[in-house]
C-alpha cells in the first residue's frame, strides 16, 4: 500500500536524512588503503548508539537473504555491487566502495548510498560512479506532481543508455516511511508517461545502480553480496526524497 505523508510527517523525517547524510559523509572520509568493511561497520555502529538511532539491515531478512544481516552498513567492493556483506576485507589502492546505510529515528526511516574510489582512481570507476551520481539528480528532478513514476524510471535508464551500461531492474528504489522498504518499486528503466501519478507526500528512495559490463547479478557464498556475473564493476547512489507542491524535496541531502 502506498503511504502519502503530510507536510508535518515529512519534516519529521528531516532529522533521519540529516543523520544518514552525517554517516554516510563520516564513511567517505574514513574509507582508506589498509581499513577494513567491518572497521567502517563499526564505525557507522557507534554513530547509532550515540544518536539513539535505530539500524534498519542488522535484523532484515528479506526473502532473497540468507539469512538476518547482522550489520549495519552494506559494503559492496568492485564486482560486488549491492546488499555486500561487511567482512574483514581491507581497502587496497583502486578498490570502487559502495555504501548503503539506512536507519530509523523517532519512528522515521531514511535510505541512502554513495561510491568512492580509495586510493588510486581508474577513469572507468570515475566514469559509474559519475553515470550513477548523474542519473539520481536527472530522477530527482523528474520527481515532481504532475509526472508519473515512468517518468523517474525513464530518465534513469537513459542516463545508463546515454553511458553504454546496461540496467538491472530486480532491485531499485523504493517507497520510505515507518518502514525501509514500501510501494511503490521504482525501477531504474521504464517509460515515460506512465505508472503511479507522483502526488504530494509521496517519499521515495530512488537508487540508480550500474555496472559496466552486464546486467545480470549472483549472490555470494555469504547468502547477500550481489556480484556481476561478468566480473565487472559496478556503482550506486541514493538518496530519500519527498514529492512536494514545491517540487522534489532531498532528505538525505549531503553537504557539499
Amino acid at each position: 500500500m502506498i503511504e502519502l505523508k503530510t507536510p508535518a510527517e515529512i519534516e519529521a523525517m528531516r532529522p533521519a536524512g540529516a543523520f544518514v547524510a552525517e554517516v554516510l559523509t563520516a564513511l567517505k572520509e574514513h574509507a582508506a588503503i589498509g581499513v577494513t568493511l567491518l572497521e567502517l561497520d563499526k564505525l557507522a555502529h557507534e554513530m547509532i548508539r550515540e544518536r539513539g538511532a535505530t539500524s534498519c539491515y542488522i535484523d532484515y531478512h528479506p526473502s532473497f537473504g540468507a539469512s538476518p544481516f547482522g550489520h549495519v552498513l552494506c559494503t559492496s567492493v568492485n564486482d560486488a555491487v549491492l546488499h555486500g556483506l561487511p567482512n574483514g576485507y581491507a581497502l587496497r589502492d583502486g578498490d570502487l566502495l559502495s555504501v548503503d546505510f539506512a536507519v530509523s529515528v523517532d519512528g522515521w526511516v531514511a535510505d541512502s548510498a554513495l561510491s568512492v574510489v580509495v586510493g588510486t582512481p581508474r577513469a572507468a570507476d570515475l566514469r559509474v560512479i559519475q553515470a550513477t551520481e548523474k542519473a539520481l539528480d536527472v530522477a530527482i528532478e523528474a520527481a515532481v506532481v504532475g509526472n508519473r513514476l515512468g517518468d523517474i524510471s525513464a530518465a534513469i535508464g537513459e542516463v545508463a543508455r546515454s553511458y553504454g551500461y546496461p540496467v538491472n531492474t530486480q532491485f531499485g528504489g523504493h517507497g520510505v516511511g515507518r518502514d525501509m522498504h514500501g510501494d511503490p518499486h521504482v525501477p531504474n528503466a521504464g517509460r515515460p508517461g506512465r505508472g503511479l501519478p507522483l502526488r504530494p507526500g509521496l517519499v521515495i528512495a530512488l537508487e540508480p545502480w550500474f555496472m559496466t559490463g552486464t546486467d545480470e547479478i549472483y549472490t555470494d557464498p555469504d547468502g547477500w553480496t550481489l556480484r556481476s556475473h561478468d566480473g565487472s564493476r559496478g556503482a550506486h547512489s541514493e538518496h530519500t526524497i519527498a514529492i512536494t507542491e514545491g517540487g522534489p524535496v532531498v532528505l538525505t541531502a549531503r553537504s557539499v
